[in-house]
């Protein structure tokens, strides 16, 4: 599944585009590496998301063909760690 489908998909951004705009800016990595947003993304790998103030890192779980309601994101996505940026990094 491609990453920014991922990203739409599992509630980690709104919109495909918002998905694009934040991969091809360098804000998201998997596995530790820059990813745009049309690469291959498979269960088990660790995404950090870097959006204003906040970086999260979360493991996939699974891959959802469509986007998934609140209540069940979480069975797509596990939170492993989330931390404030500090204004100077921004």
């Amino acid at each position: 599944m491609r990453l920014d489908s991922f990203l739409r998909n599992s509630g980690l951004v709104p919109r495909r585009p918002v998905a694009k705009r934040v991969c091809d800016s360098g804000a998201v990595t998997v596995d530790g590496k820059p990813a745009k947003p049309s690469s291959e993304v498979t269960v088990g790998e660790q995404i950090t998301l870097a959006t204003g103030t906040r970086i999260a890192t979360y493991r996939v779980l699974a891959l959802p063909q469509r986007p998934v309601p609140k209540t069940q994101r979480d069975q797509y996505t596990q939170l492993i760690s989330s931390e404030l940026r500090s204004e100077d990094s921004i």
